[in-house]
């Protein structure tokens, strides 16, 4: 799942001092509705750690200053885990062939929607990106195409996550940006993800951009009562140039009544309503057609769930020092091994020298300049022309992003 806490947050707890491990009773297990993963149980030592945070707190509160405990850390960058939503291709692969454009839409819709399920076991957060910090990968696909995948760090004080995918053969380009704001509120974190993923269909050029924004997240019960992850509020699909819209909202659960993980939608072609999108984000959801009746399966998560594509990363003695896997590998070794204070010194290295770097830079009276990205009309865009032609293409950006990084010839899945 994308950004929880992408900027703060946690597990706070045991606000009255208590350090008996959440779950101990009955009482303090989550409720039994919700996914095990969605939930998390912290031990008598974590517990007394979030209990010494709780002074630094005010309702409403901006959360992007906090230090957190590591152990509510999931083992990998913001950056990376912005590559679940490029976990299915196959979703919209050859959206551009489709001669309805009320199908293309839902064909992005599928795509978008596919990329929830993928998230870390309980309440976890990935690693706050460090200024200049980048990721990179590349796919292999079954057709024997390929597809790139870059973001980076483009902005500290506001956070900022700008990301890039495209597979030039298969006709897709999808860019966007993300800036997390995370606000502590009594007894749970929101973060609210502002930013958008723009897809392109570069064999339907006349469709322009298709646009979706993302839906909030909260941590709920962190202090006392039961603590769940949720997804909420409304997000928005549209295409402008076919007058396609889908306002999408992921539901949180009612303390009495509802379901949790739960989605509706409901779309419109021109104004007129053509469909309806019902479900869990977590297991199916459906599509509906308002004028003929028919129903279909839009994604089943835990039938199709597991047909992830492989991502390719450069082995990290080919990494630069800024890139995700190698800067934050010491801290990722630690939280694999659940050495929480080896994993704290990690992180405050990092932290630490990113601190020290800003400081030099902001002496000096110069900005940082990313590398791989420049803002254009209020937009993070990818520092490069593209060519039309797909085989073109593909040389170019892998060139772009990987430089000459060597690669051992690896056959298509």
């Amino acid at each position: 799942m994308m950004g929880l806490f992408s900027q703060a947050g946690s597990h706070f707890r045991n606000v009255t001092g208590n350090t008996k491990p959440r779950g101990a009773s009955e009482d303090d297990r989550a409720p039994s509705d919700t996914e095990p993963d969605d939930t998390s149980i912290l031990d008598e030592n974590e517990g007394s750690i979030i209990s010494s945070l709780i002074s630094q707190l005010r309702v409403g509160m901006d959360l992007s200053r906090v230090t957190f405990p590591t152990f509510v850390l999931e083992p990998r960058s913001m950056l990376e885990r912005i590559t679940d939503f490029m976990s299915h291709p196959d979703l919209i692969f050859g959206a551009e062939q489709c001669d309805d454009p009320e199908e293309r839409f839902l064909r992005i819709l599928q795509y978008y929607l596919a990329g929830w399920h993928i998230k870390p076991k309980g309440v976890k957060k990935p690693y706050n990106p460090v200024l200049g910090e980048f990721f990179r990968c590349q796919y292999d696909y079954p057709n024997r195409t390929q597809g790139f995948y870059i973001s980076e760090q483009v902005s500290h004080h506001p956070p900022v996550s700008a990301f890039f995918y495209i597979s030039p053969e298969n006709n897709v380009m999808i860019l966007g940006e993300l800036r997390p704001k995370s606000k502590f509120l009594g007894n749970s974190v929101s973060t609210t993800m502002e930013g958008e993923n723009r897809v392109t269909l570069l064999g339907k050029p006349e469709d322009g951009e298709y646009v979706i924004t993302m839906p909030n997240m909260y941590a709920r019960g962190i202090l006392f009562g039961k603590m769940v992850l949720e997804l909420g509020d409304t997000c928005i699909a549209k295409n402008e140039k076919n007058g396609m819209i889908c306002d999408l909202e992921f539901k949180t659960k009612g303390f009495w009544s509802g379901t949790y993980n739960a989605i509706s939608g409901r779309i419109r072609h021109n104004n007129s309503d053509i469909g309806e999108v019902s479900g869990r984000w977590s297991h199916v959801m459906d599509y509906k057609n308002t004028k003929t009746g028919s129903k279909r399966v839009i994604f089943d998560a835990v039938k199709d769930g597991q047909r992830v594509s492989p991502k390719w990363i450069p082995p990290e003695d080919q990494q630069e020092p800024n890139e995700s896997q190698r800067l934050w590998t010491n801290l990722t070794h630690a939280i694999i091994a659940k050495d929480m204070e080896a994993a704290t010194d990690a992180k405050s290295a990092v932290e630490d020298a990113q601190r020290e770097s800003r400081k030099r830079l902001e002496e000096s009276g110069k900005t940082h300049v990313p590398r791989f990205f420049v803002q254009k009309d209020g937009r993070w865009i990818p520092k490069i022309e593209v060519p039309k032609n797909p085989k073109e293409a593909t040389a170019t950006v892998r060139q772009w992003i990987f430089g000459s990084i060597s690669r051992p010839d690896i056959k298509a899945p």
